[in-house]
């Protein structure tokens, strides 16, 4: 607080601040020495000069700061509720999974947008999908043995017989290369893996000690192989064709079963184009008589806590966005991009989530349940929820689909699309990029605060210039009085000279 003193006024205690100190430093540069504390009075009209100014100036940037850190909070709100919602929709716990009577046969998965409600079927499996597999006949001293060079040829096709002397629809070899750098039993194993032709190396050390190359390809009947080399140390390592030098381990074959009662083939054990929106993981063959019944699974549970978990979170961001804008109190109270949001917000229970259901299907929250309070916040009734999923559960699980299943996107797609326009979003007016948002209001609040920062700057330097220019004039008014002081001691003195002089 400022205090001033009239003309007549004892002079006041001076408070310790930097002006007064070095105001006093100015006046006793200048020789000054009536006895008045000038630099405390120089020091207290200095601050009662700019008192109103730097007051206006901390509560622009208090204010600011505060909206800035408003701002923050709202975008990590809002993007937090939105990429958490998105989380749970594609984790797959909200979609309707396939069941199988028996996973020691197979499994099955549910495939992305896949509608399974009412999925039954029956399947048998006669034979599990297998790989050619090969060890050298040949016995190195260690996985390091130099073997030799040249090029090694790996051809994939069907096998004629159980040794794979020959292939029938072969597709295009592929050339291995094997050179000083490679020539290793082990270097060769590698070079093999690099080629990335399906067949992959593998170094095996017997009970004696000696390595062998073994060599395992894809399943299927079509992906047998032979490997040939272009010189005899490498011959050494021949599977199938015309000179052998490895034992053929295991047959390419493919999977074989049935699905209702009709037979196919598959040449791998994990199979998604045969059931819709299935995949099936094979891993043994069925007991005679007893095929795999697959049925579904609707998640009731983990979409009524779904729908509660959403209510919830909803709420929680509804009560911080009415402290951030409340209009008494909230730094954002006048920011129209939050409030722009908090309207967004309170429609999104009668946001169309879903489109292309069967008619009478619910298609927005409200329809399954989700009511707004006169307070605006949420709540769920859940006797409205429970018809809901009797009755239409596609429905309400496609509302919480990842969008590939929603064709209105769902529910985690409509508070995306509100967290991206909210948070930070471009426009194009008249051929220019505009952003808009909570980002362009961090911007405008940031700007703001710059300019208030430069403001501050200015006052100091006019405040400092102001205390100089008073400190010398008060400075000069000092030193006359001290001057009339000086002139009148003499006076008096001269007068009490005569007074003596005369008695």
């Amino acid at each position: 607080m400022t205090t001033t003193t009239s003309a007549t006024s004892a002079t006041p205690t001076p408070t310790p601040t930097s002006t007064t100190t070095i105001g006093q430093s100015l006046i006793n540069g200048l020789n000054a020495g009536s006895g008045v504390d000038t630099a405390s009075l120089v020091a207290s009209l200095t601050q009662a000069q700019f008192a109103s100014k730097n007051l206006q100036l901390t509560k622009q940037d208090t204010a600011l700061t505060a909206q800035i850190s408003s701002v923050a909070k709202v975008q990590s709100a809002i993007t937090s509720f939105a990429s958490g919602l998105t989380t749970l929709v594609k984790g797959g716990s909200l979609q309707t999974q396939p069941t199988s009577s028996d996973t020691g046969v197979l499994t099955a998965s549910a495939l992305p947008g896949a509608k399974l409600s009412g999925l039954s079927a029956f399947v048998e499996v006669t034979q599990l999908a297998s790989a050619q597999t090969s060890t050298s006949t040949t016995r190195f001293d260690s996985r390091s043995a130099t073997v030799g060079t040249g090029t090694l040829t790996l051809t994939l096709g069907t096998a004629g017989d159980s040794a794979v002397s020959s292939l029938s629809g072969a597709a295009a070899p592929v050339s291995i290369k094997i050179d000083s750098t490679n020539n290793t039993l082990d270097g060769i194993a590698k070079a093999i893996n690099a080629a990335n032709s399906g067949v992959s190396a593998t170094i095996v050390t017997d009970v004696d000690g000696k390595a062998r190359l073994t060599l395992k390809g894809p399943t299927g009947t079509d992906k047998a192989f032979t490997l040939s080399g272009d010189s005899g140390s490498l011959a050494q390592l021949n599977v199938g064709g015309s000179a052998p030098a490895s034992t053929i381990t295991g047959s390419a074959g493919n999977a074989k079963l049935s699905l209702n009662g009709t037979q196919v083939e598959r040449s791998s054990n994990t199979i998604s184009d045969l059931v819709d929106g299935v995949q099936l993981t094979l891993s043994s063959v069925t007991a005679a008589g007893k095929p795999v019944v697959l049925g579904s699974s609707t998640p009731t549970a983990g979409l009524t806590q779904a729908v509660g978990d959403f209510v919830d979170t909803y709420n929680q961001l509804l009560a911080e966005l009415k402290t951030e804008t409340d209009a008494s109190t909230g730094p954002l109270k006048s920011d129209y991009n939050a409030t722009n949001l908090m309207r967004a917000l309170r429609g999104m229970t009668l946001t169309t989530l879903t489109t292309g259901g069967a008619a009478g299907s619910p298609s927005t929250l409200a329809a399954i349940g989700v009511k707004t309070n006169k307070d605006g916040t949420l709540s769920v009734d859940q006797t409205q929820l429970s018809a809901a999923l009797t009755k239409t559960p596609d429905a309400v699980e496609t509302m919480f689909a990842d969008g590939t299943g929603a064709t209105g996107g769902g529910i985690a797609a409509a508070l995306n699309a509100i967290s991206t326009a909210a948070v930070s979003n471009k426009i194009t007016v008249n051929g220019r990029t505009e952003t808009t948002g909570l980002v362009a209001s961090t911007a405008l609040y940031t700007a703001a605060k710059t300019k208030v920062a430069v403001a501050e700057d200015k006052v100091t330097s006019d405040t400092a210039a102001y205390q100089e220019r008073l400190t010398k004039q008060y400075a000069a008014s000092d030193a006359k009085v001290a001057a009339y002081k000086a002139t009148q001691t003499q006076l008096q003195n001269q007068i009490d000279q005569w007074n003596k002089s005369g008695q």
